[in-house]
C-alpha cells in the first residue's frame, strides 16, 4: 500500500478510468486535480464537487507543480508537456500502476495485438466456473481500480501497450504476449520494436510467462527461459493435434478437448483457447472446470461473430479487427464454399497493409474498400476491389450480388474513428444492415 497523503496529484483524462482514479485518491484523503484535452469529456457530470478541472488543453503549470501525474493511456508519454514534467522530476504513472501497488491477490496479465479480450474474458469464465472470486477488466470492461476488493482471490487484466508504458510494479503470477503485429504505428514512430518493447514489460517480475511458439516477438528479450510455457498451432507445450479429421487441444502431451465441443470456431480462437488454458493452469485453476468453460463460452461481440445466416449466405461481424494482424487471423485457414466478400477500410493508423496480400489470392474473393484508407486497401488487388465512400454503400452493392455459399466478412484491418464512434458502432451498423439486406 502506498501513502499518497499530502501529494499534489494531477489526473490526465476523464471518462470511466479517470473517474476511477479520482475516486481512488478521494478514498485516501487526497483531492486531485483533473485535466482533459477535450472540452466536454465523458464523465464530467460525475466529477465530485471540489475537484478542480481544466478542459480543452493540458495545463502545464499544474503538471509542473504536481508530485504525481496519473496519465490516461490515450496520451503519449512523448507529449511535450509530459516530457517537460518528467524532466522536472515529476513521477508519471497510469491507473494500472496504482492498481498493482494495492492488489493483494494474484494477477494474470494479458497483452498482445489481437485476441487479448477473448483470452481475458475466457480466463474470467474459467475462474468463475471454479468458484473463484475473480475481478476481470483493465483495457476491457471495468477499469482496474474499480476491481480492487479485499475479498478477491484472483485478478485477470487485459493490458494495452499504452497502459504498460506507465506501469512498473506489476508482478504477474502469469503473463502473456499473445502475438505482436503492427498496430498503433502512429504512436510508435520507431516502429514495431518500440511497440514490442512496451508489450515486453508485462513479463518483468512475472512468475510464469506464456509465449507464442509461432511468434518470436512474444519471447522475452533474452529468449525463452525457465519461466516460459509455450502455446502454438503445431508446436508448443500447448498445441493443436489434428488426426482423422478431428482437431484436439493438447496440453503437455495430453489430448484434453475436441474443438468440436467448443462454441468458438476458427484456428485463431483455438490458439486463444490454448493460451487461456496455459494461463489458467499456471495459477492452478482446476483443469476440469477450465475445460468446461471452454465448451460453454460463445465468444465476444464484434469478434468473428455471426450476424446473419440467410439463403446460405453468412454475414460475419469482425469489426474488432482494427489492425492488419487481426484481419490476417480471421482469414488464416478460412473455408468459404462460394465467394468471400471482404469489407476493408477505415483509419489504418499508418500501418503497412502489404502482409494481407497472401490471403487475398484466388478467384473466389472480392474486396470492398471504404473510408479514409479505402484507396490504399483497394491497391492490394485492384482487379477484384471496389472502392466506396461508406461501408453501407458497399454492403448494398454486395447484397445485390451474393449467392448461396458466399460469406460477407467485415474484418476491416483499420480503426473505425474516421466514420464511426467506435468499432462497436461499426459492428452494430453492419449487423443491422445485414439483417435488413440479407
Amino acid at each position: 500500500m502506498t501513502d499518497y497523503q499530502n501529494k499534489k496529484v494531477v489526473i490526465i483524462g476523464l471518462g470511466l478510468t479517470g473517474l476511477s482514479c479520482v475516486d481512488f485518491f478521494i478514498a485516501r484523503g487526497v483531492i486531485p486535480r483533473v485535466m482533459d484535452t477535450r472540452a466536454t469529456p465523458s464523465g464530467l457530470d460525475k466529477l465530485p464537487e471540489g475537484v478542480e478541472s481544466h478542459l480543452g488543453s493540458l495545463n502545464e503549470d499544474w503538471l509542473l507543480a504536481a508530485d504525481l501525474i496519473v496519465a490516461s493511456p490515450g496520451i503519449a508519454l512523448a507529449h511535450p508537456s509530459l516530457s517537460a514534467a518528467a524532466d522536472a522530476g515529476v513521477e508519471i504513472v497510469g491507473d494500472i500502476e496504482l492498481f498493482c501497488r494495492e492488489a493483494q491477490a494474484p494477477v494474470i496479465a494479458i497483452t498482445g495485438s489481437n485476441g487479448k479480450s477473448t483470452v481475458t474474458t475466457l480466463i474470467g469464465e474459467m475462474a468463475k466456473a471454479a468458484g473463484v472470486n475473480v475481478g476481470v477488466g483493465g483495457n476491457i470492461g471495468l477499469p482496474a481500480l474499480m476491481l480492487l476488493d479485499a475479498a478477491r482471490e484472483l485478478y485477470v487484466l487485459e493490458l494495452s501497450s499504452f497502459q504498460l508504458e506507465t506501469t512498473s510494479s506489476l508482478q504477474a503470477a502469469a503473463a502473456t504476449i499473445l502475438n505482436v503485429t503492427e498496430d498503433h504505428m502512429d504512436r510508435y514512430p520507431l516502429g514495431l520494436q518500440q511497440y514490442r518493447a512496451a508489450k515486453l514489460k508485462v513479463y518483468e517480475n512475472a512468475t510464469v510467462c506464456v509465449v507464442n511458439a509461432d511468434d518470436a516477438l512474444t519471447m522475452p528479450v533474452r529468449g525463452a527461459d525457465e519461466r516460459c510455457v509455450s502455446f502454438g498451432v503445431d508446436v508448443g507445450d500447448y498445441h493443436l493435434n489434428r488426426q482423422q479429421g478431428e482437431t484436439w487441444l493438447r496440453a503437455k502431451g495430453e489430448k484434453v478437448l475436441n474443438v468440436a465441443e467448443m462454441k468458438l470456431t476458427g484456428q485463431h480462437n483455438y490458439t486463444n483457447a490454448l493460451a487461456a488454458l496455459a494461463l489458467a493452469d499456471a495459477v492452478n485453476l482446476p483443469r476440469a472446470t477450465s475445460l468446461k468453460a471452454l465448451t460453454t463460452f460463445s465468444g465476444l461481440a464484434h469478434r468473428f461473430q455471426t450476424a446473419l445466416v440467410h439463403n446460405d449466405v453468412r454475414w460475419i461481424n469482425d469489426s474488432k479487427a482494427t489492425n492488419v494482424g487481426s484481419t490476417e487471423a480471421a482469414l488464416n485457414g478460412l473455408q468459404v464454399e462460394g465467394t468471400l466478400h471482404l469489407l476493408l477500410g477505415g483509419d489504418g493508423k499508418s500501418a503497412d497493409f502489404s502482409s494481407l496480400k497472401r490471403y487475398l489470392s484466388g478467384d473466389n474473393i472480392r474486396l470492398w474498400c471504404f473510408g479514409r484508407d479505402g484507396a490504399e486497401l483497394a491497391e492490394l488487388r485492384p482487379e477484384i476491389a471496389k472502392q466506396t465512400e461508406t461501408m453501407e454503400e458497399a454492403m448494398r452493392l454486395i447484397a445485390a450480388r451474393v449467392q448461396p455459399g458466399d460469406m460477407v466478412l467485415l474484418s476491416p484491418a483499420c480503426a473505425s474513428l474516421d466514420q464511426f464512434k467506435n468499432f462497436e458502432q461499426r459492428g452494430d451498423i453492419f449487423t443491422r444492415l445485414a439483417k435488413e439486406l440479407g
